[in-house]
């Protein structure tokens, strides 16, 4: 399935100005009409096309919404506290963030009929007994964050389920990409390319023996176009690459792509760090059609060659 399997339709998307937002925006302007609601404290008006019309203003605020939302077919709501330490110090200002803006987009879509994909994370699981997780794998979420991307999904389900509201939660594991190095999504991956480009030693937390799987955020836009359409509402799905690698590994990885010889370092390992992830994309080939096309090594370079951009 091509990229254009949206078009003609009125959009919304949250949080259109960040990361996975911004790309997500660009990638549904050109067959689309779409609008964007950010109030741009993190993310940027410079990220977007200049053929989407921009509503600066809080995902919280039911009165922007509802305006944001009119005569709208599909919501992918991206808008988010992202930062997981962010979460752990401020739950309050997370909950409201990640969870009542959450409920508050699903009900101005029940009144508006539109469809919601939403971004959900990996974080959902916590530390998983085994890897690959499944969907299925029981919630075990052991931060606020982690918690209110949960509880967004169990309203999904209950939205889809209690007044038929088309809805698709997509569980993101670690997306990376342009425009993504600097932000709290980019996480290990920016801070190596950074102390690779500034010729600095790459610091691995512990013993880098964790695994993560990596996702390009052009697989995570191509999810969500195919979530965008697809019969299999009212429940979430992996988005990742299948693929794991160890923290050391990565290293390895991004000194060879920035081409450099600096030193890899091990520093004191970070609390709540989980051990291993890694995301069984059976159900989201199987139901979405969904198939990543970035090999990690191929990503990292497209990323620092395009970066700015």
């Amino acid at each position: 399935m091509s990229m254009d399997n949206v078009s003609n339709c009125r959009v919304l998307v949250t949080g259109g100005g960040g990361f996975i937002g911004s790309h997500l925006t660009g990638a549904l302007a050109a067959d689309n009409h779409v609008k964007v609601l950010d109030d741009f404290s993190t993310g940027r008006r410079t990220n977007l096309p200049e053929s989407v019309t921009v509503i600066q203003g809080d995902v919280r605020d039911t009165a922007t919404v509802t305006e944001a939302m009119e005569s709208v077919d599909i919501v992918f709501h991206e808008a988010a506290m992202v930062s997981v330490p962010e979460s752990i110090k401020q739950p309050v200002a997370c909950h409201e963030l990640n969870g009542s803006a959450t409920v508050n987009v699903f009900d101005c879509a029940r009144r508006q009929a539109a469809r919601v994909v939403l971004a959900s994370s990996a974080a959902v699981y916590g530390n998983p007994d085994t890897v690959p997780i499944k969907e299925e794998a029981p919630a075990d979420p052991d931060t606020p964050y982690g918690i209110e991307k949960h509880l967004g999904e169990q309203y999904a389900q209950f939205y889809t389920e209690q007044y038929g509201l088309p809805t698709v939660p997509l569980r993101y594991f670690n997306v990376y990409g342009p425009r993504g190095l600097d932000g709290e999504y980019a996480g290990v991956i920016g801070t190596f390319i950074r102390q690779a480009q500034a010729g600095d030693p790459l610091t691995v937390e512990g013993d880098g023996k964790q695994t993560r799987d990596f996702v390009h955020v052009d697989d995570v836009v191509r999810a969500n176009l195919l979530a965008a359409t697809t019969d299999a509402v009212g429940r979430p799905f992996n988005v990742g690459t299948g693929r794991s690698i160890t923290i050391n590994e990565l290293a390895e990885i991004v000194r060879d792509v920035v081409d450099t010889d600096v030193a890899i370092k091990h520093v004191p390992e970070r609390s709540n760090d989980i051990e291993e992830s890694e995301a069984d994309l059976t159900d989201a080939r199987k139901l979405l059609g969904y198939e990543p096309t970035m090999s990690l090594r191929e990503g990292l370079k497209a990323t620092i060659n395009t970066e700015g951009e």
